[in-house]
Order: C-alpha cells, then sequence, then structure tokens
C-alpha cells in the first residue's frame, strides 16, 4: 500500500551504536514549531493505523470519508484524551514505516476489548521482510512530557515483555488477528507458534522504542539552524546515553526520540482534528 510523503526529518541516525539511535525533528514553519502540520501528518497515516487489512484493501473514492470517520472512532473512544497512549502509537508506526520501510501486520487498535480500554501488549506488531525471511518488528512508546519517566518507563516494560510467559501469551493473542489473506500471514504464524524456540524469535527480533518529550532545545528556537541542528543532536545523544545506560535485555533494539515543543498542545491539536474526522 502506497504510504503518505514524509514528513519527520531524521536528524540524527547513527546505526554503529546498540541500541541504534535515530532523532526525528518536527522542524518549524513561520517562527512557530509544527504542531498542526505535524497532527494533520498524523491524521494520513490513521486509515493504516486503525484499520484492518481488509478494509484497508476494500477503500476507495466511494467509502474513504466512511472509513476515515470509523478510524477516528477506532482511537478516539473517550473524552479523557490527554492520558491515552494511542497517539504515541500512531507516531511510532509512521516512524518505523517511514524509516525502516516496515509493514504492519495487524491493527492493534481495531481490536479493543472493550470501549475506552487501551489495547495490551506490544504498541505496534510490524514486520520488514527480507532475504532471510521476516523480521519481527515489535514496539514500545511512552509519549511523555518527561524524557527520564519516558525512559524508566519503558525499560521496565522492555523487561516485562521480554520475559518467556508474557511473550508467548502475547503471541497467541497476535495469531488469532492476523488475517489470513495479508500477504506474509502463513510465515508470521509460523514464526510466532508454540513450537518455534524463542531463540529463533529473537534472532529475527526488533524492537523499535519510541520516546518523546517537551524538548528544551525545540522551544529555544524558531527555525531548523545550525545551531539548532547541532544543539539537537547534542540533547538527543545525551538522552540516548541515559537510555543506553540502563540494564536493557538481549533484544535488537532501535530507539527513536522525537522532541516536542508542547506535548499538550499537540495533544489537543491531535484530538481536535480526530473529532472533525469522526463527526463528518
Amino acid at each position: 500500500m502506497k504510504t503518505p510523503e514524509p514528513f519527520l526529518k531524521v536528524r540524527v541516525h547513527d546505526a554503529a551504536v546498540s541500541p541504534g539511535l535515530l532523532g526525528l525533528c518536527v522542524g518549524y514553519e513561520l517562527g512557530e514549531w509544527r504542531t498542526e502540520q505535524l497532527a494533520d501528518h498524523a491524521m494520513e497515516w490513521l486509515p493504516e493505523f486503525a484499520l484492518t487489512h481488509k478494509e484497508l484493501e476494500g477503500m476507495d473514492s466511494s467509502n474513504i470519508v466512511r472509513l476515515m470517520r470509523h478510524a477516528a472512532a477506532n482511537v478516539y473512544a473517550t473524552e479523557k484524551f490527554q492520558k491515552r497512549g494511542e497517539f504515541g502509537e500512531l507516531f511510532l508506526h509512521a516512524a518505523v514505516r517511514q524509516v525502516f520501510g516496515s509493514l504492519p501486520a495487524i491493527s492493534k487498535i481495531y481490536y479493543k476489548t472493550a470501549r475506552n480500554d487501551t489495547v495490551k501488549g506490544f504498541d505496534a506488531v510490524h514486520v520488514v521482510p527480507g532475504e532471510e525471511g521476516l523480521e519481527l518488528w515489535l514496539g514500545e512508546v511512552k509519549f511523555y512530557k518527561d524524557i527520564n519517566q519516558a525512559i524508566n518507563d519503558v525499560v521496565q516494560e522492555l523487561h516485562d515483555h521480554t520475559q518467556s510467559n508474557y511473550l508467548k501469551d502475547e503471541f497467541l493473542l497476535i495469531t488469532g488477528k492476523i488475517d489470513d489473506e495479508w500477504p506474509h500471514s502463513q510465515e508470521l504464524k509460523s514464526l510466532l507458534s508454540p513450537n518455534t524456540s524463542l531463540d529463533e524469535v529473537f534472532s529475527k527480533a526488533v524492537i523499535p522504542v519510541l520516546l518523546t518529550y517537551d524538548s528544551k532545545c525545540v522551544g529555544e528556537y524558531e527555525a531548523c539552524s545550525s545551531e539548532y541542528c547541532a544543539q539537537f543532536e547534542a540533547e538527543v545523544r545525551h538522552h540516548y546515553e541515559k537510555f543506553a545506560k540502563q540494564t536493557l535485555p538481549n533484544v535488537s533494539i532501535e530507539l527513536f526520540l522525537m522532541p516536542l515543543g508542547d506535548k499538550q498542545s499537540l495533544v489537543t491539536c491531535l484530538h481536535q482534528k480526530l473529532e472533525a474526522w469522526k463527526n463528518l
């Protein structure tokens, strides 16, 4: 499926370190951090993020508005939108798709167990096809204002979510949600089978971690000047070092750091966009 045009600037990308590091820059327009433009871009990813494979395959000019309404309703299901994590999951989805060309295996938002409940487990389930078969990308995100709290919480989740019993239960849930008509369904089901050793799964697994935070650097500038770019990279690498010094599980990790101008303003703007689509 054709993806939206890239919006986020990968201003820092260091594949030579472990975990890998990516710094995502939103940028400025007319002296302002691009809050509304980022929210508009997120809406472009909404159908792929919130609809099933079958719904996406059937989308055309006759039903696109109805399906966008449906996608918005899947994400936005409560007035308590400030504390919900779906916006972060949407950004994680877009970042992994844009940078690594991953393919979403299931829509976790679609499979809400009950209205107003967050979906448990990994925040994204993607694959990246390669010459040696599928890579399994299981995402984690913390859509926070405070980077230190984001690091502390995601490290704990990384350990919890890579425990044997947790993974086996999660793989069973994921397998039951894979659309048989999706081109990679049988290969992914085989990889996630209880008969497949977790050693084999880990050898083909990557955990993309997206952390957001209200950034001092972003707040001090009005354009992507050379000084801004240098300070942006310095800030991102500083926070990366704090993350990399933690005791992390023995699995491949790609850390996406996404500094924000103001999380609360972004959440409000995203809410307004979703409301507009939901009420069309």
